[in-house]
């Protein structure tokens, strides 16, 4: 199981950092809204762009669908002279033949009635008779663009506005990792300061830093985030910064409690007996004390964090720019994936917030049991009392 966390952690690494342009996945509207993946359903016709230009070769295409679902086409592009040819398995139409910018779409009366069809026909059916091969052609010079919008696009379809579902997931992956890993590092910072400080010097310090943490303990969370994102802006930094100010306490509770525990041990007073200064004990032998116990506790964070950030962002109080899964929910609910049946814009953020949580609870407990040799000894019991049984 540990194993299993590494690899998908380093495969979501992978995906982050490689972002949608290198694995081949559009950015921006493609294709009509909450179009189907292209694997659910083969008898709806897909999404197709097809180019030619005067002098190259003709765009073919291999159609295994017929026109009888919706299908919106579109030409564009420019034509200095010739003319633009389609070709389906049963005859050949020409498209335009007149030269000059190109901006047709077969809703248009017009294109209909060049092409020798009713105004109020079926340019699907003229232009897709049945299943077979088809070719687009430019004779002449210029470079045209056929736009043949179905139902179908891609690895996980599209949302409201067209954009392939599959980009804006592996583009989460890359915002819940710099959100849940980034706002951990700075409340641990923050956190370690606050406890060593408090835990080492005592008296008066320690008192106002555990009661500013347990005030901030005491207020809810959640309507705190949304205010404070609210009233501040919905940049992704400032989201960073906002997670950051209330998840330091635990942090700053534990290593407080650790360096009480150290503060008066004799080694300590041993160095405090031969001049050593309280700069240099603490940096030099509490802090490493603590690292391993900080390393569980960012583990542990960022699941905290990456959730925080999906419930802001689905409450709409994130930077609308920034296609995170929170926002991709908040989306959905907004503009009716779910009355629309479009389970593939709603699914796949859900299952990857829970999975990257898992993955650092999972690592984190992992890195726990290091720490803490009893709770290592526990897990070892548990798994031979269930061999046993």
């Amino acid at each position: 199981m540990r194993r299993l966390s590494a690899i998908c952690l380093a495969l979501l690494v992978f995906l982050a950092l490689a972002g949608p342009g290198r694995l081949g996945l559009l950015d921006g509207p493609r294709a009509p809204s909450y179009s189907k993946p292209y694997w659910l359903d083969r008898s709806v016709a897909g999404t197709l762009v097809l180019n030619a230009s005067g002098g190259g070769d003709p765009h073919e295409a291999a159609l295994n669908w017929s026109y009888a679902p919706p299908l919106r086409v579109a030409l564009t592009g420019r034509l200095d002279d010739g003319f633009v040819r389609w070709s389906t398995p049963a005859k050949a139409f020409i498209l335009a033949d007149a030269p000059g910018e190109l901006d047709l779409d077969a809703r248009d009366i017009p294109f209909k009635r060049a092409m020798g069809i009713s105004p109020f026909g079926n340019m699907a059916a003229a232009l897709f008779p049945s299943r077979g091969d088809y070719k687009l052609e430019l004779v002449g010079s210029g470079a045209v663009s056929m736009k043949i919008e179905g139902g179908r696009w891609g690895l996980l379809g599209t949302d409201h506005r067209g954009r392939d579902a599959a980009a804006l997931f592996v583009r989460g992956i890359r915002v819940s990792l710099l959100v849940g890993v980034t706002a951990t590092l700075i409340a641990t910072l923050l956190g370690v300061s606050l406890g060593l400080i408090s835990g080492y010097a005592g008296g008066v310090t320690d008192s106002l830093i555990m009661r500013f943490a347990d005030v901030l303990l005491s207020i809810p969370t959640l309507p705190i985030l949304m205010v404070m994102a609210g009233a501040w802006g919905k940049g992704l930094w400032n989201l960073v910064i906002i997670l950051s100010a209330f998840s330091w306490m635990g942090t700053a509770r534990a290593v407080r409690a650790m360096t009480l525990s150290l503060r008066d041990a004799l080694w300590v007073e041993g160095l405090r007996a031969i001049g050593a200064r309280r700069n240099y004990i603490i940096f030099r032998h509490l802090v490493p004390e603590a690292l391993p116990l900080l390393l569980a506790n960012v583990a542990l964070g960022v699941p905290g964090a990456i959730l925080a950030e999906a419930g802001l962002s689905f409450l709409g109080l994130s930077d609308p720019r920034v296609p995170s899964w929170g926002r991709a929910l908040h989306e959905a609910h907004t503009y009716g994936a779910f009355t629309n049946g479009a389970w593939w814009t709603i699914l796949p953020a859900g299952l990857g917030i829970s999975a990257i949580c898992l993955i650092f609870m999972d690592i984190g407990r992992k890195l726990e049991e290091r720490v803490d040799p009893r709770l290592a000894a526990a897990a070892k019991g548990s798994v031979r009392m269930e061999a046993e049984e």
